[in-house]
């Protein structure tokens, strides 16, 4: 593809994820809260799972921006996919978010193992994440000047 710059489509990307890593800092802190106020017999802080479930579904959004950036960015840039270890680490990281974000629907006390596997699955997204970032930072400096 003969396209301008992607320099602009980058920062997006950049932007989308750190507010990405922000939004998930924010769901382990919500996350954490409400879990606390739970195994303490509390009364959870009323805004608190709509808040939760509110920053969540921006995390589902701009991990599903990151994913159309980088599909665009590179098909646009290369003319094909899996140049780096990126792309499969980008599409774990997109699998555990939306893993996570259905999960999270189904947490009710009739289902049981829902609340376990939103949790592992955010465990494991941490992980994903670290790594996500590291190979991004490798794929960002190929388009640097």
């Amino acid at each position: 593809m003969n396209l301008p710059s992607f320099l602009w489509l980058w920062k997006i990307a950049a932007w989308s994820m750190g507010f990405s890593l922000f939004a998930y800092l924010m769901l382990a802190i919500t996350g954490s809260w409400m879990f606390s106020t739970r195994k303490q017999k509390q009364p959870r802080p009323q805004g608190l799972r709509t808040a939760h479930l509110a920053i969540g579904s921006t995390m589902v959004a701009l991990v599903l921006i990151l994913l159309a950036i980088g599909l665009i960015g590179t098909i646009g840039y290369y003319g094909n996919l899996g140049h780096s270890a990126h792309l499969p680490a980008g599409l774990t990281v997109v699998c555990l978010v939306l893993v996570s974000a259905w999960s999270a629907t189904q947490i009710r006390p009739s289902r049981p193992w829902a609340r376990p596997l939103h949790i592992g699955t955010n465990v494991a997204l941490f992980f994903a994440f670290g790594v996500v970032s590291l190979t991004g930072w490798t794929v960002v400096q190929k388009y640097l000047p």
